[in-house]
């Protein structure tokens, strides 16, 4: 099933061809909607007329404006994935990738202040009947993290390194939109905050270990 899918509802069927179509042209006129003038501008009513769906139809696909922001943060995200696995990054070591990966994300924000104020917003206003969807966000997020690390088994403690490292990325994200923080203050605080990642990796093996346990076998 496709993040989109899922998206929908937990209990609902996969979207068909034309049902997931018309989501795109609903997640498009939000994006666009919200780049335009923030979280104020995306009315619902607008949102259907510009996507050419019935009103009731676009509360059956997002019961509140809630719903259909972080909807698109899942969105913009998930086109974000794409590209970075496209365009890998970099660095020699894990924390500099991870750096560079959502150093690269925060970028593409800020090409779009009004619309990255409008997903942090409904990030911020979710209640528990969002949560399907904030957690898909924090997936996805997890996801683009442990890409950039290279790692699709992380241990325990490293998966605790990333979900600080979200933390901090989401303030970051939250302290730069509200004017306390520079770009510059936030570059230094993500660079920092993934030293974690060389914090938690696990010990190298020993060297005599690989060879004693052929040995054995």
């Amino acid at each position: 099933m496709t993040a989109e899918a899922r998206s929908a509802g937990p209990t609902s069927a996969p979207l068909t061809e034309r049902q997931e179509a018309r989501r795109r042209r609903i997640l498009h006129a939000s994006a666009q909607l919200a780049s335009r003038g923030g979280f104020d501008a995306v009315q619902m009513r607008e949102v259907a007329e510009s996507s050419s769906v019935a009103l009731g139809t676009l509360y059956r696909y997002f019961p509140s404006k809630i719903h259909l922001l972080v909807a698109t943060m899942q969105d913009q995200l998930q086109h974000m994935h794409t590209t970075l696995r496209k365009r890998p990054p970099a660095g020699e070591s894990a924390a500099e990738r991870v750096a560079e990966t959502l150093m690269r994300a925060f970028r593409a924000l800020q090409r779009e202040p009004h619309l990255a104020d409008a997903m942090v917003r409904a990030l911020t206003f979710a209640d528990r009947s969002v949560s399907p969807e904030v957690d898909t966000v924090s997936r996805q997020t997890t996801a683009i993290i442990l890409d950039a690390m290279g790692l699709e088994n992380p241990t325990p403690e490293q998966l605790s390194a990333v979900r600080v490292i979200e933390h901090t990325w989401h303030s970051a994200l939250i302290t730069w939109l509200s004017g306390r923080a520079s770009i510059a203050q936030v570059k230094i605080d993500i660079e920092t905050v993934c030293r974690l990642i060389d914090l938690t990796a696990p010990p190298p093996a020993a060297p005599g270990a690989t060879a004693r346990g052929r040995s054995r076998a």
